[in-house]
Formats: C-alpha cells, structure tokens, sequence
C-alpha cells in the first residue's frame, strides 16, 4: 500500500510557515540596525509563508490526527531534511550570499544543533544573520526534545521504546496527552533559557550576546556571534554557561516533574547521574594528562577542562581555545567524549547515556548467565524490565551508528581529507557537536575548506545522528515504501 504522504505535509507545510514569521525577528532587528540585509529575510519569509500556506492548504482535506507508523517516520526523517532547506534562503540571498550546499549545510547544522559552520567573519556580520543561526537552533533543540520524548519512543528507535514506559508515562500521568506536554516542555525551554540569558548579562555579555548565546547554550548547539566562539567572553560567563550546558543535556521530562515538585525524580535518575559522573571523570582524566605533560593544575586549567567537557559530552561544541593543542592522551580522551552524549529527552547529541547502561546491564547479565546458568535474571532499567526488543533495538543502534562512522569516514578519505580531518568530521557531525579535530575543522578552523561532496556527507552524518539513525535510514528501504 502507498504511504498516503498528505497528513505529513499538512503539518510540514504550517510548520515552514513557521519558519517564515521566525525569519521577521531578524528582519526587524536588522531594520532597527539600518543594515540592508534585512530586505533578504523580508523576501525570505514572504516566499517561504506563502509556500508554507500552500501545502498545508493542498493537504488540509486528508489531516488526521492519528498518523500510521510509516507517515511518523516519514514525518521524522523527511521533513528534518526539508526545514534546512528553506531556512537557507536568507542566507543565499542576503549575507554571507552562501551557495546552496553550504547554506543547506548551515541550516542543517544549525537545525540540528551541530554548530559546525561555514562562514567566517562572524564578528562583523549583520546582527539579523547572527540571531538568525541562534533562532534555528534554539527551535531545532525544542524540536528534537518533543520528538525523542513523544515521537521516537513510539517508533521503538534505537531502544528508546523503553523510555515509553519510563519517561513518556510517568510525564503523561501528569500530562495525559501530547499537546500539554509539549507545552510544559516548552514552558521550562523558555524559562531556562531566560535564566540563562540573566545569568550571561550578569556576568558582563551584551543583551544581544546574552539572548543569541543562551539559545545556542541550552540549545546545547554552540553557534555564538564571535569566530573565537566562547574564547571573547569572561570567566564568570563560562562558568554560567557549563552549568546551563549540562542542564541542557539533561532529561527535560525530568524538569517537567520537578516543576509538578517531584524533585525525587531528577535526583533519582541513574541517567542523569551517570552522565554527571561521567562528565566528572573526564574533566579529572583530562586535568590530569594535561598536568603530566607540563600545563599545570590551576583554576583557569580545571576551568578550560571543565568547559570542554561540558561543551563536547552535552554535544554543545563552544570551545575558548584549541584544545587539540594539548597533550595526544587529552586529545584522545577529547575524541572519546564525542562517542557519549547527554541524557535521553534532551538537547543533547550523541549515542546517550541510557543506551551504554543498558549495553552494560546486558554484557554483565550475560556474563553471569556464563557462571550461573541456572539463575535466571531479570534485567531493569529505572525501575522496568528490559524487553529483548529493547536490547536488540540498542545493539542495532551502536553496530550502525559505528558502520556509519566507519563508511562515511572512508567515503571522506577518498575525497583526499586527512584521516584525522575526515574521522573527528564524520564522529562530531554524527554526535551532532561541531568542531572536529585538526587545523582545518578544529576549533580553531571551520568546515568552508572542505569540498562540496564532504559537505553534503556530513549533512546526512548530522540528519542522521540527530533523529537517531534508524529512522532515517528506513526511509532508504524498498520495502517501506513498497508494503
């Protein structure tokens, strides 16, 4: 049966119309500054409301409220790769004037809140292109938390079907349907947002840095107003933005909870814990190997280490200086935080916490099936028995998430990048955190080197990795279309 594609468009195309009043915020502050770009997002959004219009009105007659299993993985994969799309228009019409490749890459980036950039100069660009980037991935980190809370455990992606039974059903005891929910989401998105741009003011940033920074803070995507990112800004700013960093990797289903005040649940979370001790561990491994190799053990080391790691492990991506200058065990050490990521539900990127816990819980099972064959054992996960479809969903998902690094690092190989280029590109591109390793995408660097070929790899890499793989690589099967 062919997959009726009508509701999907319906909520795609209010959704680009969307887009198109977003793109007046940018334009009034541009007006506001005299800049003339302000005329390409006026041109911008009244080519993307009007388009916007148009599909939903073509597809409102087939609207329903109840979405087969094939249109929600539709509606997942398909329209992520149609909204960077349209938001690259004021980008190839007015500044930096992108060709499409490296404004779809942009627009991906940002959506997805990679933070990996192509432009140069950010520190003289016009005010309307800088908040611009910070409102995409301010709405795409909203975005990817209401879809891994609401949407991907009902699709079973990547073992996150268990967090149908833990996260999604705890909340909806609260919040009975999908709507409230995302409205509560939305609610601590706002307030956390706002908080921390009080708390960036506070420490001496512009109002307009404060707003721009804390988007792309809790956001957890990274793209500031600055070439040297979070380099320009104080000490007291960098603190402020680890701790919101964090937060942002954190389960938002949680601060739901603790706002109905069930404060027990985000404490007693094993997620959130791991995840922190996690971070804590790194940022000692890190201060340690720097120690052996001569850096010394200060406050502005441990806060250059502890800013890092806040930075990479909640796939956030700032960085305040280049840290692939350290010692080669820190810089390993660097490239395995890519691998881990924040907690389910939230901004985060990466393969998250819950899925190593439940590969662990399954490895140390079986390994006392080996001895004890006669027990039989139980394994849970916050307090609910894991299925065997959740652990095969898991497993599924670490042998294609390292295929995919594997293939996409060797497709850029034989595009002549370094191996050190196209291997840090492809794992912080799929871990949707940003700067790579080495000169040319490092932290230091960005990724307007590269050819247009690379680019559109590492656009699939970050679609792919944001939305969890398996439901974007389905889309690519004969037979979900042909069923």
């Amino acid at each position: 049966m062919i997959i009726d594609v009508r509701p999907v468009g319906y909520i795609v195309g209010w959704q680009i119309f969307g887009l198109g009043l977003l793109m007046t915020a940018p334009m009034v502050l541009d007006i506001a500054d005299g800049n003339a770009n302000a005329g390409a997002f006026a041109v911008s959004a009244v080519l993307t409301i009007f388009a916007g219009s148009v599909i939903a009105l073509a597809c409102s007659d087939s609207w329903t409220r109840n979405l087969s299993l094939r249109q929600g993985f539709l509606l997942t994969g398909g329209a992520w790769a149609i909204y960077p799309a349209v938001a690259t228009l004021p980008m190839m019409i007015g500044a930096p004037h992108l060709s499409f490749t490296d404004a779809y890459f942009e627009a991906m980036s940002a959506l997805t809140t990679t933070g990996g950039t192509v432009i140069a100069g950010l520190d003289a660009a016009p005010r309307g292109l800088l908040l611009w980037r910070g409102l995409l991935q301010w709405v795409g980190g909203i975005g990817i938390v209401l879809v891994a809370i609401i949407l991907l455990p009902v699709l079973g992606i990547g073992g996150m079907q268990i967090l149908r039974t833990a996260d999604f059903n705890t909340l909806g005891k609260i919040l009975p349907r999908a709507t409230e929910i995302a409205f509560a989401i939305g609610k601590v998105y706002c307030l956390l947002t706002l908080a921390c741009t009080l708390g960036y003011v506070w420490t001496g940033m512009s109002t307009f840095e404060a707003i721009v920074h804390a988007m792309t803070t809790l956001s957890t995507g990274g793209m500031g107003t600055y070439d040297a990112s979070f380099g320009v800004f104080s000490a007291g700013a960098q603190y402020v933005s680890i701790v919101f960093m964090m937060l942002g990797a954190m389960s938002f289903a949680r601060f739901v909870q603790v706002m109905r005040g069930d404060v027990q649940s985000l404490l007693g979370d094993s997620q959130i814990r791991m995840f922190l001790l996690v971070s804590l561990a790194f940022t000692v491994a890190i201060v340690l190997a720097r120690a052996l190799a001569g850096d010394g053990v200060g406050e502005r080391q441990i806060r250059e280490v502890a800013f890092t790691v806040a930075s990479l492990i909640s796939s956030t991506g700032y960085a305040t200086l280049d840290y692939g200058q350290w010692s080669p065990l820190a810089v390993m050490l660097i490239f395995i935080i890519n691998m881990v990521g924040g907690c389910s539900g939230s901004t985060g990127g990466g393969v998250k916490i819950f899925r190593y816990q439940l590969l662990a819980s399954s490895v140390s099972a079986e390994m006392q099936r080996m001895h004890s064959p006669q027990i039989v054992f139980v394994q849970r996960y916050l307090g609910r028995r894991v299925t065997s479809e959740v652990l095969d969903s898991v497993k599924a998902f670490f042998a294609l998430y390292f295929f995919s690094l594997a293939i996409f690092s060797v497709a850029l190989i034989l595009m002549g990048l370094k191996p050190i280029t196209a291997i840090s590109g492809v794992a912080t591109c799929l871990a949707n955190v940003g700067p790579g390793l080495g000169p040319e995408i490092g932290p230091a660097g960005n990724f307007a080197g590269l050819s247009d070929a690379a680019k559109w790899v590492l656009s699939f890499a970050m679609l792919a990795g944001r939305l969890e793989l398996m439901s974007v690589f389905v889309l690519f099967s004969v037979g979900f279309w042909r069923d």
